[in-house]
């Protein structure tokens, strides 16, 4: 093969978006003869799409250095700009701080006005919004587009519009930012931008609607994701992003095994990249949902070791174990960080990963705090919640709050006015075509039934409850309810608390208040006090005429 045979079958390679193909190709070419500066830079990017990362970062260098020899500061600018967007993907901020530099000296010693200034400005942006200055980030993300515009540059111009849709959630604009976004989007389905940067706006908005809960704008990027990746088989960088978002979705869906699936693929896909952390966190989430508590620990370590928070999985595992204070402690923990982030956010342009928000995280607060018998911290947390809801109006966030609502009232023995809450809960899940989180909110409806003398109705609900959670192969879920159901009828002779009837069968099993403190992971005041109510509901006075009533009542 000649090496215009090689060139010409590199550049139709490139068109027809058969990176792999294309890299070889025109690398063989390189191999015969010095590529000129037009295919150096199809052979950088074919290379950064093929996975070739070092290859596409040396191949940028020495296109700046062509353009360097061919007195073309501008071009050699933008090649600079490349070189360090690669140094930034793998953390190496100062390498990439240099080139920036040296790019923007070209630009200034030339007195340049061109649409590399543009490029250039992207990096002070981000920088201005991780400092929390969105206010000055949105302007220079304008700056961005405007450039983009003047300099007909078909990359700027969504660039911009991203950076400023995404300034504008940290200022809570919400529905401004999202028409950015849109629009950002706009021009990427048309196929107006370069590939790297519509991979990029892809990853950035499927980020953004996952934070703020938009699901239904997150489920259609992701499938539009999907084909825009599918039609690149070749593709390397953001497939695995795209499996990511993908398992996110499927589970919350209910689709279990395909979404342990996708999140395998991920971890396979992005493996040695910090993203391969959120793989990870999607698989131990699985894990642990399906009581495989061994196989989820070791994945949220995986996802630490990556960059990505455990919270609030992991807390969520240490409950499932029995480990309640290790949760709540962790949960504290989770809830004080996220609050920070909150305070001083971070978005971006090409997000590494994506930690869990903090309406998640207080979720998942209220339920630890209401295990570890602290109901009054659970109040705080499902108040902070309805708070976030109210000014941020995403029905899953409604649907969180309702539920958290619902479960404080009911233990502070308040059943009547939990159900309208938890109902209002189970509506917004079933909306959402999420039937796990529907299926716990159940179990706290069949509760506060129970609580109120309809024991038909507390039947029914954890019975359709447990009906989905071996659908889903929720065990720990499943053996839970499946306990629930098995007591109704002690329960509600005494009307006591799922919690209070573990606490008179070690009673009945002739424990002190120490021993019965420690195996249930409580206070000695807690058990104190859940022994009073349990004498107060029995209509008893006494150790022993609480035991009476156990064994009388078969709960032992």
């Amino acid at each position: 093969m000649t090496v215009a045979d090689a060139l010409d079958r590199g550049r139709e390679s490139f068109r027809r978006q058969r990176w792999g193909n294309a890299h070889a190709q025109l690398s063989a070419a390189e191999g015969e003869a010095p590529l000129e500066l037009e295919d150096l830079e199809r052979l950088a990017r074919a290379a950064y799409l093929a996975g070739r990362y070092d290859d596409s970062a040396d191949v940028w260098t020495r296109a700046h250095r062509e353009c360097l020899r061919l007195n073309d500061p501008a071009r050699a600018a933008r090649c600079a700009f490349w070189v360090a967007f690669g140094l930034l993907e793998k953390g190496e901020v100062a390498q990439a701080g240099g080139w920036l530099a040296r790019a923007q000296r070209l630009l200034d010693e030339g007195q340049l006005d061109c649409a590399e200034r543009g490029y250039l400005l992207v990096p002070v942006a981000l920088l201005r919004m991780a400092e929390g200055d969105a206010t000055t980030a949105y302007a220079t993300f304008e700056q961005v587009a405007n450039i983009g515009a003047r300099f007909q540059d078909p990359d700027l111009v969504p660039m911009g519009r991203l950076g400023q849709g995404q300034a504008l959630m940290q200022l809570g604009e919400m529905a401004k930012g999202l028409a950015l976004f849109d629009e950002a989007m706009a021009a990427v389905t048309a196929g107006e931008v370069s590939p790297i940067v519509a991979g990029m706006v892809y990853c950035s908005v499927i980020e953004a609607c996952m934070d703020i809960f938009d699901l239904r704008r997150a489920h259609e990027w992701t499938a539009a994701l999907s084909r825009w990746a599918a039609a690149q088989p070749e593709l390397a960088p953001y497939r695995g992003q795209c499996l990511v978002h993908r398992a996110e979705i499927m589970q919350l869906h209910g689709a279990w095994p395909d979404a342990m699936d996708e999140a395998q693929r991920a971890c396979e896909e992005l493996d040695g990249w910090p993203t391969v952390g959120a793989a990870f966190y999607r698989r131990a989430e699985l894990h642990r949902l399906r009581g495989e508590f061994a196989k989820a620990d070791e994945a949220y370590r995986q996802a630490s070791r990556w960059g990505r928070a455990p919270a609030p999985g992991l807390a969520q595992l240490r409950l499932a174990q029995g480990q309640v204070d290790a949760a709540a402690a962790a949960s504290r923990r989770a809830v004080d960080e996220g609050r920070e982030r909150v305070a001083m956010p971070t978005q971006p342009l090409h997000p590494y990963w994506r930690s869990s928000t903090l309406p998640e995280i207080l979720a998942s607060f209220v339920e630890i705090m209401l295990a570890a018998d602290d109901v009054q911290a659970a109040r705080a947390g499902a108040d902070e919640l309805r708070g976030i809801a109210d000014n941020l109006d995403a029905p899953l966030i409604r649907a969180m709050a309702a539920g958290a609502q619902g479960a404080v009232l009911l233990a502070e023995n308040d059943p009547r006015a939990a159900l309208p809450a938890l109902r209002r809960a189970w509506t917004f899940w079933q909306d959402l075509g999420a039937p796990y989180e529907a299926a716990r909110v159940r179990v706290l409806i069949g509760l506060s039934c129970r609580a109120l003398g309809d024991e038909d109705g507390a039947e029914m609900e954890l019975d359709a409850a447990r009906w989905v959670f071996q659908q889903l192969g929720a065990a720990p879920d499943f053996a839970r309810v499946d306990a629930l159901s098995r007591k109704a009828g002690a329960r509600a002779a005494g009307g006591m608390s799922p919690r209070e009837v573990e606490v008179l069968r070690l009673v009945a099993a002739g424990k002190t208040n120490h021993a019965i403190a420690a195996e249930l992971f409580l206070s000695d005041h807690t058990v104190r006090r859940h022994l009073q109510n349990i004498f107060n509901k029995l209509g008893v006075s006494s150790r022993a005429a609480a035991t009476a009533f156990a064994f009388q009542h078969d709960l032992l």
